[in-house]
């Protein structure tokens, strides 16, 4: 009873294997990749404080300070989380889901 019960039970993943240039190649590209996002969101935030100013309206330093946080950390964080995902499939983290068990093997 206990070994059917046993042979029953589902299987643990291998663990992948990783190969430590190309992990390392794409940690260079994701860091490369995020300088010029952080000059983008930099940028970003500066052209919607200009855009702001442009309305004359006063820019009280909570408004300042509250443009800066929400541009700039929206841009950074959409392309932190875009650039993880090609991170991932850059370094080979992503073979190891997309192989697929033949029927017969389970």
């Amino acid at each position: 009873m206990r070994a059917r019960h046993m042979a029953s039970m589902p299987q643990h993943d291998p663990i992948p294997r990783r190969d430590l240039e190309r992990t390392a190649i794409a940690w260079t590209r994701y860091k490369r990749l995020m300088r010029w996002m952080a000059l983008a969101a930099a940028t970003c935030a500066i052209l919607a404080l200009a855009w702001l100013k442009s309305t004359g309206s006063p820019l009280p330093i909570h408004m300042v300070i509250a443009t800066i946080a929400g541009v700039g950390f929206s841009v950074l964080l959409g392309t932190g989380l875009m650039g993880l995902v090609y991170f991932s499939n850059n370094s080979g983290h992503d073979d190891a889901a997309t192989t697929r068990k033949n029927e017969d093997d389970v």
